[in-house]
């Protein structure tokens, strides 16, 4: 069998036990359910549900011999009908869920209105947050967010994430930063300003939408971060960040300190 063969069945619903005994039927032909067991390494009892189950997908049949139970493999296109057929059931949960998740929404408790707080570690958890900017924002009307950069953030932001700027730039997503410290430079439907005399241990902080993320290293130099949604606070720190962009004003990179 072809090495993905497994992988693709199991796209179809398969278990790994269903695809180990399916792939030893086409091996053996018509068999009783103890040589089954015995080729796939299951023990009887195990094989013998498993082939029901196979039976109700319809990819197995059997037949009576004398006076034992043969199970066959049925014809490979039945796994194309299978196939059809989940793919007919996950289009109609999407649809089921896009009915569901409002009724969900509309049951929140009043817990709902508090802040919800996240956190995230590493170069996974930053991506997440980097995603989560890219899907929230494709969805606004107005496409553009805020960014507050620090230098020793940001050549760790994009480790795992190296088109995000890209895909930002397809989406026709816009981006305002006010860099603490020189550095950084522009990428495209982006504008830059400069804090001069921003120095320390500082955060990278992005606001997008009803969220506000703040990056930071740990002690190995490792990101972290905390993921803030709440319609308030997200509009205090906009509201702040517009008025510090409009005080500074176009300006020129800060040179480096020699």
């Amino acid at each position: 069998m072809p090495r993905n063969f497994e992988l693709v069945l199991g796209r179809i619903g398969l278990n790994d036990k269903e695809i180990t005994i399916y792939v030893t039927l086409f091996e053996l032909g018509p068999s009783p359910v103890r040589s089954i067991a015995v080729k796939s390494g299951i023990n009887r009892g195990t094989t013998y549900e498993v082939l029901k189950g196979l039976i109700h997908r319809g990819l197995v049949s059997y037949f009576q011999k004398t006076r034992h139970q043969y199970f066959a493999a049925e014809e490979p296109q039945k796994l194309l009908a299978l196939s059809e057929l989940r793919s007919r059931e996950l289009v109609q949960t999407q649809r089921e869920l896009t009915e569901l998740i409002p009724l969900l929404e509309a049951r929140r408790g009043t817990n709902a209105a508090q802040p919800r707080v996240r956190f995230f570690e590493g170069t996974r958890g930053i991506r997440t947050i980097l995603e989560d900017v890219l899907e929230t924002m494709k969805k606004e009307t107005d496409k553009s967010y805020r960014v507050y950069s620090f230098a020793d953030v940001r050549e760790h932001l994009y480790v795992g994430f190296r088109d995000f700027v890209d895909r930002r730039v397809k989406f026709g997503i816009r981006v305002r930063t006010i860099a603490l410290g020189p550095g950084g430079k522009l990428w495209g439907l982006d504008e830059r300003r400069w804090l001069k005399g921003a120095e320390g241990a500082l955060t990278y902080q992005i606001l997008y939408a009803n969220k506000f993320a703040m990056i930071s290293l740990d002690e190995n130099d490792q990101p972290v971060a905390a993921l803030v949604e709440d319609p308030k606070i997200a509009q205090t720190q906009q509201l702040i960040f517009d008025n510090l962009w409009e005080l500074l004003g176009p300006s020129v990179e800060p040179k480096k300190r020699s």
